[in-house]
């Protein structure tokens, strides 16, 4: 049990360390323009040490909100083209003889880096998605026989497009619960976009950042992210919401029952717990409050809700349901 002063001890070590974080948020800003959703969100998996799948059509800086950000934090970045043709040892790398040495060497492959952007990551095939899946939960990768250990500072952002699906191999549902979080990124608004035309015709259009953090600072920030308090009714509030998309009737939402096949597994329980605190601590405070679990489910529950055929029929999306269960479940 965490008494008053120790809440009041975070709190002060959060506000001396945010501002570290505000002013990342503001220098990406000078790069991109708009997606502040998406960039406070990849900051939150930063924090909690989680990866996100981002979806959306071509052309929304997603792949220069990630360089930029890598560029800030003076972290290696590597962006790999995910493609039909796409080998295992093409992401991880492979052993190499040696004639005139007799032996094998270790190449390593482009995996071994702190960022990871992985482009388009439904079309590559299954092995892949496999070799993929040990380096997210695992932190680590196999060549031959010998294991190696990624970075403390790992993160894996995959991209997919949700149209042209001809000649592509849909994440099985294993892989996508590895994802702490599934973003929908959109059109930018029309301001935006006049924004986005007006800096396109200026000759320095270079996004070269200068590094303003590094990757032990964040590791010391994570330490702080998870001294967050969160108070035993918040706990509950986050298990309510899990449960009632395996049992909406929980929730008195009987009628959506038959939308679901299968609810949010218990991965959804421990990401909405960290991802909140990390949330919380972006927005400055040392204790996660009932808003931050609503702000954040959306986009830890979207990809974790298997829905029926019958809810296609009625045009009851995911985030439909996951709209109902947060304006039904009790909040504390």
């Amino acid at each position: 049990m965490i008494d008053q002063k120790s809440i009041v001890e975070v709190d002060v070590s959060v506000v001396e360390s945010v501002e570290l974080l505000r002013e990342l948020i503001d220098r990406i800003g000078e790069v991109i323009v708009g997606q502040s959703h998406l960039v406070e969100r990849i900051l939150v998996a930063l924090l909690a040490n989680g990866h996100i799948l981002i979806e959306g059509v071509p052309g929304l800086a997603k792949t220069t909100v990630v360089k930029t950000l890598a560029g800030l934090i003076d972290a290696s970045f590597r962006r790999i083209q995910f493609t039909p043709d796409l080998l295992p040892a093409d992401l991880i790398g492979t052993q190499i003889y040696n004639p005139r040495e007799g032996c094998f060497t270790t190449r390593k492959g482009p995996i071994f880096a702190n960022i990871v952007l992985a482009d388009e990551v439904n079309r590559a095939p299954a092995k892949v998605h496999s070799a993929l899946l040990e380096a997210m939960e695992e932190h680590q990768v196999t060549i031959g026989e010998s294991t190696y250990p990624l970075d403390d500072l790992f993160m894996v952002l995959a991209t997919q497009n949700p149209i042209e699906q001809e000649g592509t191999y849909p994440l099985p549902e294993a892989q996508m619960d590895r994802f702490m979080m599934k973003i929908t990124v959109g059109y930018p608004t029309w301001d935006q976009e006049r924004e986005i035309i007006r800096r396109s015709a200026r000759i320095d259009t270079g996004t070269a950042v200068t590094p303003l953090v590094h990757p032990e600072d964040l590791l010391k920030v994570r330490r702080c992210v998870a001294s967050i308090f969160m108070d035993e009714k918040i706990e509950q509030y986050i298990l309510d919401i899990v449960f009632a998309t395996r049992e909406p009737a929980r929730c008195g939402l009987d009628n959506l029952a038959r939308y679901i096949e299968f609810g949010a597994s218990p991965r959804a329980s421990i990401y909405l717990a960290v991802a909140s605190r990390a949330l919380a601590f972006i927005r400055g405070r040392g204790y996660v409050v009932p808003q931050d679990i609503k702000d954040i489910a959306p986009d830890i529950l979207r990809h974790r809700i298997i829905t029926t055929y019958e809810a296609d029929i009625d045009g009851m999306s995911t985030d439909r349901l996951i709209a109902e269960f947060l304006t039904h479940v009790k909040v504390p």
